[in-house]
């Protein structure tokens, strides 16, 4: 039996208008991937800039075939060990996804979200949804409601709330030229695993001008507080401007800042736990009215790429 949350989204939805919808990842602003109108809508309320694609979230791997064609076999052993889960596969689209969802690309992202209420939701519907996170273009990407409603204001679609993302972080992106396999985004899955998993080197391409899928462009998830990573000279010329400074550390304070103006993304020394912190954290920094905010750089090892990658992006001026 559906619940009223999910009776109310799926009439949103078939009536082309937006969900903001749980995912293990991110929330994401979800539309009809079929309906070029509700597609619209979802680039007019992130200001997202119309070369930059879409991923379609489909309800399972039966449906893969139902988007995407020409599938390549290391894709389907991708998706039989890691959908539902943060893993998404660019691939050639089927004429029926609209060219507004692919940018006008003949490929497109596709995966099986990972949260019960959105595999609900999706069971109950006859299409599958488009849903970048939902948030405003660049900005911080949201992890609970309220993020979703910070981020939007006034604007706020209606959320779908499934409490807070269990990871804290967007899907890994893969794509396929020939018979090599690309890094387009670094995310949950690392790169290292993923390469072990398929016995195959997977090539990084993480950064283009013309998007081949989200989260390419150099400046993204950012807070409208200045971030910068950590630099002992910046920082005692910061010191010396008095300047309002806040802190996201890994594991241990600044003893010098103000604890308030703070956040340690995991006192043990957990990638997991800083990636599910990250940008709940960044959100609460941002509201504090800093000046700027200082990151300390995590390893670079696992999901500590991603959290880079992510902090990095968000670094951007």
């Amino acid at each position: 039996m559906q619940s009223k949350a999910i009776k109310k989204a799926k009439e949103l939805l078939e009536n082309e208008k937006l969900v903001a919808i749980p995912t293990e990842t991110v929330y994401g602003l979800a539309g009809n991937a079929y309906s070029t109108t509700a597609v619209k809508k979802i680039y007019e309320l992130k200001g997202r800039p119309s070369n930059n694609p879409l991923i379609v979230h489909i309800k399972s791997r039966a449906y893969l075939d139902e988007v995407a064609q020409n599938i390549p076999e290391q894709a389907y052993r991708l998706a039989e060990k890691f959908w539902p889960g943060p893993l998404t596969l660019v691939l050639e689209k089927q004429d029926r996804v609209p060219d507004i969802v692919s940018a006008h690309k003949n490929t497109v992202g596709v995966r099986v979200p990972n949260h019960p209420l959105t595999l609900s939701l999706l069971e109950a519907l006859d299409f599958p949804l488009v849903a970048p996170s939902a948030n405003t273009s660049n900005h911080i990407s949201p992890t609970c409601k309220a993020h979703v409603q910070a981020s939007f204001g006034e604007k706020s679609p209606y959320v779908l709330d499934g409490g807070p993302c269990e990871s804290g972080l967007e899907s890994t992106i893969l794509g396929f030229k020939g018979s090599e396999i690309l890094l387009y985004r670094h995310g949950v899955l690392s790169k290292e695993l993923l390469s072990a998993f398929l016995g195959q080197k997977i090539v990084e391409h993480t950064h283009a001008a013309v998007p081949e899928s989200p989260g390419m462009f150099l400046k993204h998830y950012a807070p409208h507080t200045p971030l910068y990573f950590y630099d002992d000279k910046a920082f005692k010329a910061a010191q010396e401007q008095n300047l309002r400074i806040g802190f996201l550390n890994f594991r241990a304070t600044n003893p010098y800042i103000n604890p308030e103006n703070q956040r340690i993304l995991s006192p043990l020394g957990s990638l997991e736990e800083a990636a599910k912190n990250l940008y709940r954290f960044l959100y609460e920094l941002d509201a504090l009215g800093l000046d700027l905010i200082f990151a300390e750089q995590l390893p670079s090892h696992g999901i500590g790429r991603a959290i880079h990658d992510k902090l990095y992006r968000a670094s951007q001026k």
